[in-house]
């Protein structure tokens, strides 16, 4: 039986406005990505930004307009395919479309999802996530990259960091500079607590802040010791004498509610299963194999019952 040949798609997200074309063409003029690949490419938006004909001839690219949603549907992209045989793929998503219905578009056996990257307009991204979220926060949950473009020296990385890791903690953040500079967006952050005291007192409304942050800074609490209120969760194949510290929280709407939380050793009794409990906690960046990854494990030092938060639900905005 003959092997089919995988084509590569990538996916290129967001808002209109948000650089989509600019970054297509980047990619396709970039000498690391491009090799004269026959690239099938789909725009499914008309924006500020055209395409360059030559560019495209260069790149041996071919463009196709798909101008409403219901185009990407019946056997379109299965005759795009037979006719045009890429050797890949790139779509310039439009937003308010929602991946999932390119995700449910009948697609050709050969096609394979590389890399999902969503662009996101900083002087634009509070106002989009306080009225649009449902469509701001789909290609956030699903990106494998974001990449806030025009920023300058008032954008609150770290803020926006936060608001973008708590929808999917996974996902890669740069920022690009107007003045062309790049970076990650990662310092000291300006956290709502003090990571200096004794114990480092994590209010109600910042334990999403304090469970991102020790994800993704762990050393920043090795060894000192940390005062929360959270509820004690029992999970299958824990270690020994372990129970997880932690909230839920509500990524994105009502319907999509987890939980969140670190490995908690106790030596004497465990907390009864979903009892809220005030916790002091001796933390050590170790392994976790809650996380599968180093993050932050805690030793309980003090426990006792307490009542519910006044708002149970974390959010991370």
């Amino acid at each position: 039986m003959q092997s089919i040949t995988t084509v590569p798609v990538y996916i290129i997200t967001g808002f209109l406005g948000s650089g989509k074309t600019r970054f297509v063409t980047e990619m396709l003029t970039d000498e690391g990505f491009t090799e004269g690949e026959r690239t099938l490419l789909l725009c499914c938006e008309e924006g500020e930004d055209e395409y360059n004909p030559e560019v495209l001839k260069k790149a041996n690219a071919v463009l196709i307009n798909l101008e409403q949603a219901r185009d990407i549907a019946g056997h379109k992209l299965a005759r795009l395919n037979n006719e045009y045989k890429p050797e890949r793929v790139i779509i310039e998503y439009n937003a308010t479309w929602l991946l999932e219905t390119l995700y449910q578009a009948k697609k050709p056996d050969s096609w394979e999802l590389a890399q999902i990257i969503d662009l996101v307009d900083a002087s634009t991204f509070e106002i989009y996530l306080k009225n649009m979220r449902k469509y701001m926060a789909d290609g956030l949950k699903e990106a494998d990259l974001v990449i806030f473009n025009r920023c300058n020296e008032n954008t609150t990385k770290s803020k926006y960091r936060r608001s973008v890791k708590g929808i999917n903690n996974t996902t890669r953040i740069f920022f690009e500079n107007l003045d062309g500079t790049t970076d990650d967006g990662v310092s000291d952050e300006d956290l709502p607590y003090d990571v200096k005291a004794s114990p480092i007192q994590i209010g109600d409304e910042d334990f999403g802040t304090f469970y991102l942050d020790a994800m993704e800074h762990p050393e920043r609490y090795d060894g000192k010791t940390i005062r929360a209120r959270g509820r004690a969760f029992r999970m299958e194949d824990m270690p020994r004498n372990c129970y997880v510290f932690g909230r839920h929280v509500m990524t994105c709407c009502a319907e999509d509610i987890g939980g969140i939380g670190f490995l908690c050793q106790y030596k004497g009794q465990a907390p009864k299963t979903n009892d809220w409990i005030m916790l002091e906690a001796r933390v050590e960046k170790s392994f976790s194999v809650l996380h599968n990854c180093d993050a932050i494990v805690l030793t309980e030092q003090k426990v006792q019952p307490t009542h519910a938060p006044k708002e149970e639900l974390v959010y991370f905005n």
